[in-house]
């Protein structure tokens, strides 16, 4: 007899629910819910191929609700993903298997992100939409058309950042965006009725997109639909209803049914009900072909564009923006530039010294979308190269993305994750505990993301404390693979910006100035000394006896401190430390070396000393903040606070 779609359906159930079973952990009721719907996009709609899971104008297919990883491995196991073998289905969730909890895009192939914490996926998603609608625009429907799908449930719709993406999304009128909505009306609660009562196709309708209710289990409405989804102007929502742990004789529909393992009893009653009476992990050999055939299926799609790729004018250009090569002359121009800062001699916040490196970086480097969430002015985010994109105007480069921290962000991670975009975009560095999230979900994936977060200090002045970052850049410098710049001045701020661009393996935070700052190097050098996170700034005059270390706008009042201190006869070198992480990865020998040894050292920067006695010891001085800032001018504030030169020569004195 012929398969059916509930046949290969079963496939994806029962594997799904054997492996949670066998590891006594995990979340089955998404996968016997949504099986029937997911089946029928794999089958008949996405476009893929298992043998490249990294073919650059493949469909890409999201599950937001990744706490139902076992949906998403079981599928591309059945395809043919070598990546998910039957031994991986068999060790779900151990260590070592590319089958972990939740669907992680940095061990296991096929999976497009990194999705757990709920509404992450969905968001992201947004962002894949967009780089696909900007590459289209610029390297033409031959080379990029694609969709991008999502499968989110109840908890990614009702976390904030959703309603950040699906606004933005129906503005940018996101058409190639289709998200499948598992309807089960279940959270682990207990019903929704306890906590929500939002019609969702409303809202998304309200929003900007289409909407269509389907059900999740009738193969030909959700064939219908998809059909239908494929056709729009607009993003498209579509309410699969279906029934959470689907087949399960007395869990089905209910809240408990949301998570597993269902126990003995209740898999023997789903197997009965799906008459399904093949031992744990065997398919048949019939099921296990016409998924083995749904798995070529996109192979005459993918040789077809490959012929496309080999025979566009546009290749060595694709090529460069997919694989993030950088322009052999952006180092010359980098170089050029900050030797005209030098010369120039101004004093400028480094937000406003970020804005002209990046004028002459976007001029070279393509690939590069900026933004901002409606701090444009503030953040310098914009250049004479990055014109807005808009649905009318899809080949610009600047993302206007409103007041929405959160979804700015984790769009960013979908357009680096997309690949031919390198994301920047800008808002104020104590927001940056709006989008701290998918910040750290970038950190995680290691995506080429750059935040450029502005205001980073009390400097910020008037705006007062709800403005003035005091812990935010130690949180983001304790962040495992992030890389916080805090540059000293216009030379600095550049170098910052070539680092940040030759990082492709995880996101960096340019934290810059409100305030205007000195110059603090003043004599041009090719070498892009920031590059080890730290170096002498400004040697001891006279015998040394003391180390001052600085970032960002205290550079400045390390080097006064350093003078006041030279006129008593006091020697002290100063040390720039742009980049913490950068100068933590350097060896013993550049760090003693940099650091003196044996000498008294005074740290200052205007926020909380955390991650400051690595480089000063517990015996260190450090000049900083102890307590959230105030409103008034910013020199008002420094004096107030005591972050002061004339603090940090007493400071460096009490040691001596």
């Amino acid at each position: 007899m012929a398969v059916t779609n509930r046949d290969m359906a079963n496939a994806v159930r029962a594997l799904s629910m054997d492996a949670v079973e066998a590891a006594k952990s995990g979340h089955v009721g998404l996968p016997l819910g949504m099986a029937d719907a997911a089946t029928v996009l794999f089958r008949k709609f996405l476009k893929f191929d298992p043998k490249d899971p990294a073919w650059p104008d493949r469909d890409r297919f999201v599950l937001s609700a990744g706490h139902g990883s076992m949906l998403v491995y079981s599928l591309l196991h059945l395809t043919g993903y070598a990546s998910v073998s039957r031994d991986d289905i068999r060790n779900f969730r151990q260590l070592g298997s590319n089958t972990p909890g939740h669907p992680e895009n940095f061990v296991t192939p096929g999976v497009e992100t990194t999705t757990g914490p709920l509404g992450q996926g969905i968001a992201t998603a947004v962002g894949m939409a967009i780089a696909e609608r900007h590459l289209n625009a610029r390297f033409g429907d031959d080379l990029v058309d694609h969709h991008t799908w999502v499968i989110a449930g109840d908890g990614c719709l009702m976390e904030g950042v959703s309603q950040e993406a699906i606004t933005l999304a129906g503005h940018m009128k996101l058409s190639k965006l289709i998200v499948l909505f598992d309807d089960n009306a279940v959270t682990i609660d207990g019903s929704t009725d306890l906590s929500d009562s939002t019609d969702q196709c409303a809202r998304f309708e309200a929003s900007g997109w289409v909407s269509r209710k389907v059900d999740g289990h009738d193969e030909k409405e959700v064939t219908a639909a998809l059909k239908w989804a494929t056709k729009q102007k607009k993003p498209v929502f579509l309410a699969v209803k279906t029934i959470i742990g689907f087949g399960a004789p007395k869990l089905a529909g209910t809240g408990k049914a949301h998570g597993g393992p269902y126990g003995a009893e209740e898999i023997e009653g789903i197997r009965k009900s799906l008459n399904w009476p093949h031992a744990p992990f065997e398919v048949p050999e019939a099921i296990e072909k016409a998924w083995a055939k749904t798995g070529e299926r996109g192979a005459e799609d993918h040789a077809a564009w490959k012929k496309c790729l080999a025979a566009s004018p546009k290749k060595a250009e694709f090529n460069a923006a997919m694989t993030g090569r950088m322009p052999k002359n952006l180092g010359k121009a980098i170089s050029k530039h900050k030797k005209a800062v030098v010369e120039g001699g101004a004093s400028k916040a480094t937000r406003v010294w970020s804005g002209e490196a990046l004028e002459v970086i976007t001029g070279l480097v393509p690939e590069m979308v900026g933004g901002s969430a409606d701090l444009t002015g503030s953040n310098n985010t914009k250049t004479s190269h990055t014109a807005p994109m808009t649905p009318k105007s899809w080949g610009g480069r600047y993302v206007h993305y409103g007041v929405r921290e959160h979804g700015m962000a984790a769009a960013m991670n979908g357009m680096a994750l997309h690949g031919g975009i390198i994301p920047y975009s800008g808002t104020f560095l104590v927001f940056a505990d709006y989008s701290r999230a998918a910040i750290r979900l970038g950190a995680l994936m290691g995506t080429q993301v750059i935040h450029v977060m502005t205001h980073d200090s009390i400097g910020l002045g008037e705006d007062g404390p709800t403005h003035q970052p005091v812990e935010q850049v130690a949180s983001l410098r304790a962040m495992p693979g992030m890389v916080v710049f805090r540059p000293a001045d216009g030379v600095e701020t550049a170098e910052c910006w070539e680092l940040a661009l030759a990082r492709s393996d995880g996101p960096s935070t340019m934290a810059l100035t409100r305030q205007n700052l000195a110059p603090a190097r003043k004599v041009h050098e090719e070498e892009n000394l920031s590059a080890r996170g730290a170096y002498v700034l400004s040697p001891a005059k006279g015998k040394e006896r003391g180390v001052l270390i600085a970032t960002g706008s205290e550079v400045e009042i390390a080097l006064k401190a350093q003078a006041d201190l030279a006129a008593e006869g006091i020697g002290v070198r100063v040390v720039s430390m742009p980049s913490m992480e950068l100068f933590g990865q350097q060896d013993a020998a550049y760090q003693a070396e940099t650091l003196g040894k044996g000498l008294p050292k005074v740290a200052v920067e205007a926020g909380v000393r955390f991650g400051w006695d690595r480089w000063i010891g517990p015996d260190g001085g450090f000049v900083g903040m102890d307590s959230f800032g105030a409103s008034a001018p910013y020199q008002k504030l420094y004096q107030h606070f005591g972050i002061t030169a004339e603090r940090v020569a007493a400071v460096l004195k009490e040691r001596l």
